[in-house]
Order: structure tokens, then C-alpha cells, then sequence
């Protein structure tokens, strides 16, 4: 089999994303440096930003976790296949769950910043004059997820390792935008976030009056809040020379945190971490119990 031309290669670092134009018959590789690291990922035909991948009918044609064999189809009315994933060495795909939002951080666990994915793509695809709004449910990579019996939701730790991969190939001329999750209290990237190597009827006064009264949070934002307040009114994608990146929160400062365990907590922790999942690594097995227990506790999201 002959190898694989290189073209370009980048380290997408926690707190960004990058916008690339992938040709077709080109293939997006997205590669696990540590492992355990959700990838969101947007999709966008590069001569027409208004047909982009949409996880809905990607959903409904190949399920809640598309792989090897599947591809990223494109909303109706157009319907096409975008996108062909030629290899997936993990095997852990989500096409359920939306993108991480300052909003959520800022409701649900009451921080008034915090990196996320709505955010990061946001500023990834500016570079190409995509707005805020611009920004679609995306294709999370790496991402174990299912539904339980009573039909909820739910997200798990993920078992991706260093080195895995996921192949993408371009069946279109595509802007394909991936990004680090910033989701770091969660499970879904095993509490941590780490580098990685490349969806309308007119409601009646009953209705609105049913509606319980609803918080205006500052990261609810308008167009008026959008670095680029005009909707793109042509149809072809150019990159902006000028385009400097303008990330919220970075770089990602990380801080050792030293906890003294006695020897009867340390055997406790010994009992209780995955060794499956962090082996040695106790620092990390600590993280994912503390972080549960408060995700459980503070927020009810077992």
C-alpha cells in the first residue's frame, strides 16, 4: 500500500480550533496525543457556507454514533454526503448531544467564563466571515455517549488512547473546522482537556403563558455581540488575510494542585480509581472521583 502524501500537519491546542479548507478527495486526520480528548467538529461545503454537515439526518441515517463506513451528510434540502470517515481506530462517535456554550457554564455551574465549544467555533470559522450564528451542532468526535432505558441521556468517560485516530475524506470541497472540547468538568473528555494532533409554528397567548419565566444571562448574546455583525451575504468562502486569532481564555493555564491523602484515603483511592482507565496515574483517578462527586452534588448530573 503507498503511503499517504503529507500536506500540512498541526498541534490544535486546549482552548482553539482551526478552520481548514479540505479539498476533495483530501483526508482530515485527527489524532489522540494523550488520549481521551473530545473533538468537536464543524462542516461547511466551501462554495456555499448555507449547506453545512447536519448531525440530524447524519443521526437518523447511521445512528447515534456514526463511524468507519459512514458519512456526514449535509441539511435538507440538500441532503449530500460532505464528508466519508475512512477510518476510525476508537470507534466512540456522538451525533447527539449539542456543543458546550458560555451559557451552560455559566447556568448551570455558575462560571461567568469558561471555554467551550460554541465559543472556540465561533472564532475558528471567523477567519473565514462566519458568524456566531453561523455555528451548527457538531460531530463529536471521540465522544461515549448513549440513552438509557428511560430515554435520557447520557455521556461516560471515553477509552481513546494516544495515537488513535479518526480518518475523514472530503467527498466535497469542504471547510472542515475541528476544535478541542472544552468541556473539563465533565466526563466527557475525562475531566481534563488536552492537545490533540490535528438544528417554527406561532405560539398562542396559552402557550407563552405556560412558559415559566426564563433568566437573561449575559452570554445569551445577540448579532450586536458578534465581531462580525452582518449576515455573509455571498455564497463562496475566503480565507481573510488579515485574520489574527482572537481566542477567549487563552492560553489555558494549568496549576498543579497537591493533595495529602492519608494512608487509609490512599488506599481508599487505590479501591475506587479505573485502573483501566488512568493506570498509574493517581493525580487523574483523584480528579475523576472529586469531579463526579460535585457534578452529582452540585449540579444532579450523575
Amino acid at each position: 500500500m503507498m503511503p499517504r502524501e503529507l500536506i500540512a500537519s498541526w498541534v490544535l491546542e486546549p482552548g482553539t480550533g482551526k478552520a481548514i479548507e479540505l479539498l476533495q478527495g483530501q483526508i482530515l486526520r485527527v489524532e489522540q496525543i494523550e488520549g481521551g480528548q473530545c473533538v468537536d467538529f464543524n462542516c461547511f461545503n466551501l462554495h456555499d457556507y448555507k449547506e453545512y454537515m447536519h448531525t440530524g439526518r447524519t443521526r437518523t441515517v447511521h445512528g447515534l454514533h456514526p463511524s468507519a463506513g459512514h458519512f456526514m451528510w449535509s441539511a435538507p434540502p440538500r441532503e449530500r454526503a460532505l464528508i466519508y470517515i475512512l477510518e476510525d481506530t476508537a470507534q466512540c462517535n456522538d451525533v447527539l448531544f449539542p456543543r458546550c456554550s458560555a451559557h451552560l457554564y455559566e447556568s448551570i455551574y455558575g462560571f461567568a467564563a469558561h471555554t467551550n465549544c460554541h465559543d472556540i467555533q465561533t472564532e475558528a470559522q471567523r477567519e473565514y466571515g462566519l458568524t456566531s450564528d453561523d455555528v451548527h451542532d457538531s460531530f463529536n468526535l471521540f465522544m461515549h455517549t448513549g440513552v438509557d432505558a428511560s430515554g435520557q441521556p447520557w455521556i461516560d468517560r471515553q477509552k481513546s488512547k494516544t495515537g488513535d485516530y479518526i480518518d475523514l475524506l472530503a467527498i466535497e470541497d469542504v471547510l472542515a473546522v475541528p476544535n478541542v472540547c472544552g468541556a473539563d468538568i465533565m466526563r466527557t473528555s475525562n475531566f481534563s482537556i488536552k492537545s490533540v494532533k490535528l438544528s417554527i409554528f406561532k405560539a398562542t397567548e396559552a402557550d407563552m403563558a405556560a412558559v415559566p419565566a426564563l433568566a437573561k444571562l449575559p452570554s445569551q448574546r445577540t448579532p450586536a455581540d458578534f465581531k462580525i455583525k452582518q449576515i455573509k451575504a455571498d455564497r463562496e468562502l475566503r480565507r481573510d488575510a488579515s485574520y489574527t486569532p482572537l481566542f477567549t481564555n487563552v492560553p489555558i493555564r494549568i496549576s498543579e494542585l497537591a493533595v495529602t491523602l492519608s494512608e487509609d484515603e490512599y488506599a481508599l483511592l487505590q479501591q475506587c480509581k479505573l485502573t483501566d482507565l488512568y493506570g498509574d496515574d493517581d493525580g487523574a483517578a483523584l480528579r475523576d472521583i472529586v469531579f463526579s462527586w460535585w457534578n452529582e452534588r452540585f449540579t444532579g448530573s450523575a
